[in-house]
């Protein structure tokens, strides 16, 4: 375990025996990144392709091998006898025992160029798989900002409930007290208590939203549904909601040189290209050198079991040569199976980058109404807030009834969380465009 994990986990640990542990942005980031179980099998796919590099280079020496057979068979009619030739005695059994040795060497002296073609592709393999990591990496980082921005806003929500349900209370208790002096009936009393249910209602309703969001973030950082968890609250200001935008042209060029979709996609073409090549290499010749060196025993020799293994030693190197005349039309579908597959790899690119484009003008038509309407918001909210000031005074000298008065409170209520969605939704794009210019996600 690393040494930064290692002790994220005994703060943890400490922490959690006060309260549950907050996070910050970067921590949960951070902490994704070294854990996230899609992340981690990314990276091992990663290392599988940099072995298959290591057996692709391996294919540009020899092979050995070693074998050896041992055999005994049974003639269990014959007749024994034995003679005396030029070369030794040799005898005649029903059971006979005979071993063969031999060392084996083979070699591809050339094929074409295929091999090394296919550490080229193999190379590219490795680099895409990188870039799949990469790109997994990235996509964590968009949805653990999306849910911790969720579970701010969900938090700011709960606070402007729960100030509307204080002010519903004390209206209600008002209303108590101005029914027992006869100056307010008991249906007007009856909606400040509707009223109430409906604002302790919206209180529990964002809270369930705030342990909802928590929940998926946890999801993302791989931790227990038993582990205490929140994340650090901090001061979000108004003004950050109308920063400048960046230029949406600026954006997507600096997208289309960092982001690693694109670059795997532009790798796609390489590849194919290359297996054009490889296909194309299927119509030449393979020479090969194989060499060989080996010997022999067997019981019906009288001699010496070391003595024979020298006088059947042999040795052998030869050369073969393989030309393709007819592949049943096999060399020439590769071919045009990889034309078509760079093709392919090609239309796939324009539309990455189509998809790229489409993404990061989203992200950015979201902030730019975002905004808009966050000015809105502010204005409404301002306005709302006097009118509501002045329909309570109104009410309270009986110009003006509760349903009148819960109307404004509405407004009032609407008016709030319009402007917190809308200030979120505006940081959280904004956030977004920056991380696809090749910023870090930081709040």
């Amino acid at each position: 375990m690393k040494l930064k994990q290692l002790l994220l986990l005994l703060t943890c640990c400490s922490s959690g025996l006060v309260h549950a542990q907050t996070w910050n942005l970067r921590q949960c980031i951070d902490y994704a990144l070294e854990n996230n179980i899609s992340l981690q099998q990314s990276k091992i796919q990663q290392k599988q392709s940099e072995v298959d590099l290591l057996s692709s280079k391996a294919q540009l020496f020899p092979s050995l091998s070693f074998s050896s057979s041992q055999n005994m068979s049974n003639s269990p009619w014959v007749e024994s006898f034995s003679y005396t030739d030029g070369t030794g005695t040799m005898k005649s059994s029903s059971t006979t025992y005979n071993g063969s040795y031999g060392l084996n060497a083979n070699w591809t002296v050339w094929n074409g160029g295929r091999r090394k073609m296919n550490i080229e592709a193999s190379e590219i393999s490795v680099e895409q798989a990188g870039l799949q990591a990469e790109q997994s990496a990235n996509s964590i980082q968009e949805q653990i900002l999306q849910y911790y921005v969720q579970i701010l806003y969900a938090k700011e929500a709960v606070k402007v409930n729960e100030q509307v349900l204080e002010t519903a209370i004390a209206q209600r208790n008002r209303a108590k007290e101005r029914v027992e002096v006869g100056d307010l009936s008991k249906a007007d009393l009856a909606q400040f208590e509707a009223q109430v249910a409906q604002n302790e209602y919206s209180v529990t309703s964002s809270k369930t939203a705030v342990e909802r969001y928590k929940m998926q973030l946890k999801q993302l950082l791989e931790l227990t549904g038993s582990t205490d968890f929140d994340i650090a609250t901090i001061e979000v200001e108004d003004a950050r909601a109308l920063e400048a935008l960046p230029v949406l042209a600026s954006v997507y060029e600096s997208a289309l040189d960092n982001r690693p979709e694109i670059r795997n996609s532009q790798l796609n073409i390489d590849a194919a290209n290359l297996n054009i090549d490889i296909a194309k290499a299927g119509k030449l010749p393979t020479l090969s050198m194989n060499a060989s060196v080996g010997t022999s025993s067997n019981s019906a020799n009288a001699a010496a079991w070391g003595k024979q293994l020298k006088n059947n030693w042999n040795n052998m190197v030869g050369l073969s040569i393989s030309v393709p005349i007819l592949s049943q039309r096999q060399n020439k579908s590769a071919v045009e199976k990889a034309k078509y597959q760079y093709q392919v790899s090609q239309l796939n690119l324009q539309d990455q980058q189509k998809n790229l484009y489409n993404t990061i003008e989203g992200y950015w038509l979201d902030a730019t109404n975002a905004q808009a309407e966050f000015k809105s918001a502010c204005a409404s909210l301002e306005s709302s807030q006097v009118s509501y000031d002045l329909l309570n005074e109104q009410f309270n000298v009986g110009l003006k009834n509760i349903a009148e008065l819960l109307d404004g409170k509405n407004n009032v209520l609407q008016a709030a969380q319009n402007k917190l969605q809308s200030k979120y939704t505006a940081i959280m794009d904004q956030q977004l465009l920056k991380f696809y210019a090749g910023e870090p996600i930081n709040l």
